[in-house]
């Protein structure tokens, strides 16, 4: 591989690019018709997932539609969970579902299954790098464990995840110790990905702003480091974006202590703030993905603001979170264009 070659990846190493690279968390989703259409084929998302030929197709959707400089791997962070033998599910209109987490849960919890079962996903990444365009950067992520197991307190999603966060509270030590685990199979997924075929890994905090100053510290920034230390520790050159959502005034420490090599910024971090983290490490985002379902005007305006905001410094054109389902596709195509100078 030539990865050096890939605009991403030079923007990792620190470069700034005349233009830079994009692509969009969720680019491979309900938005598209094509995507929609495999969908149809697996009986439940898990089985998506886990199926190498569904799964590369709708990775490579994307790519085929807009010519986006990265792809990134089609999966679900719940794959972890379910790999150590958690009991995971998905019901429809519902999304994920756990069983609540207890301590039998957690012994009975085998690091060793991690790499059989996920076996189907390494594969899909190792057919991806492969029928990729070789200036396209691939991509592999997982969930952090904070966001992992704030589905897994409750057994589902809550409003401000406030059963996960009572949780940690009034049982740190069974929180911790799920975290634990979580930590050593997402080092170990994260380096079987790079070694599948990836370029780079980005580490998802969907809920990190629910976190008060105390647990922000011990739930998302203590175990990203040991991800990102125990990830280096194998692949010394591998590249990783951490994703804090929510997170702009805590932004400088969670750089300073994880040592992501760049951070992804959610479309509520001020210019004042994304800057100064551009001045760290190279960012990604930070567009409103409201204004990528709005079009128009609305969204020239976003991607111009965002196009000078970060333009002394290596950025990588993205959202501010993932695309969402109502996304017209060809709002989609106005944003590439216009990033590339073509509006």
């Amino acid at each position: 591989m030539q990865s050096n070659q890939r605009a991403v990846m030079r923007v990792l190493s620190g470069e700034k690019l005349e233009r830079p690279p994009i692509w969009m968390m969720r680019q491979a989703g309900r938005y598209l018709p094509e995507y929609r259409a495999e969908r149809a084929k697996a009986p439940n998302f898990l089985d998506f997932c886990y199926n190498p030929d569904l799964a590369t197709e709708v990775t490579l959707q994307p790519i085929r539609r807009y010519g986006f400089d990265a792809s990134i791997l089609f999966s679900d962070i719940f794959v972890v969970p379910d790999a150590l033998g958690y009991p995971v599910r998905f019901e429809e209109g519902k999304g994920p579902v756990l069983d609540p987490l207890s301590r039998e849960i957690i012994e009975k919890l085998d690091q060793a299954r991690i790499k059989d079962h996920l076996k189907p996903v390494l594969e899909t990444v190792g057919r991806l790098r492969a029928q990729l365009p070789t200036e396209t950067t691939l991509l592999g992520f997982c969930g952090a464990p904070w966001t992992v197991a704030c589905y897994s307190v409750a057994g589902h999603t809550t409003q401000e995840q406030t059963a996960a966060r009572i949780g940690s509270f009034q049982n740190p030590d069974l929180l911790q110790a799920f975290i634990d685990e979580l930590v050593t199979a997402s080092i170990t997924y994260l380096v079987d990905q790079l070694d599948a075929g990836a370029d780079a890994v980005q580490i998802f905090d969907t809920w990190a702003g629910v976190l008060d100053d105390l647990g922000f510290q011990r739930w998302c920034i203590e175990p990203t480091r040991q991800i990102v230390s125990g990830v280096k520790k194998l692949r010394p050159e591998a590249k990783i974006i951490g994703f804090p959502k929510a997170s702009s005034s805590r932004l400088v420490n969670y750089v300073k202590l994880t040592g992501v090599d760049a951070v992804g910024l959610d479309w509520t971090v001020p210019a004042e703030i994304a800057v100064k983290i551009q001045e760290m490490v190279p960012v990604q985002g930070n567009i409103d993905p409201m204004r990528l379902v709005a079009g128009g005007k609305a969204l020239d305006e976003g991607i111009d603001y965002a196009l000078k905001t970060f333009e002394n410094g290596p950025h990588i054109f993205n959202l501010g979170h993932g695309v969402v389902p109502q996304t017209p596709p060809e709002h989609v195509a106005q944003m590439v264009a216009r990033v590339k100078g073509k509006l």
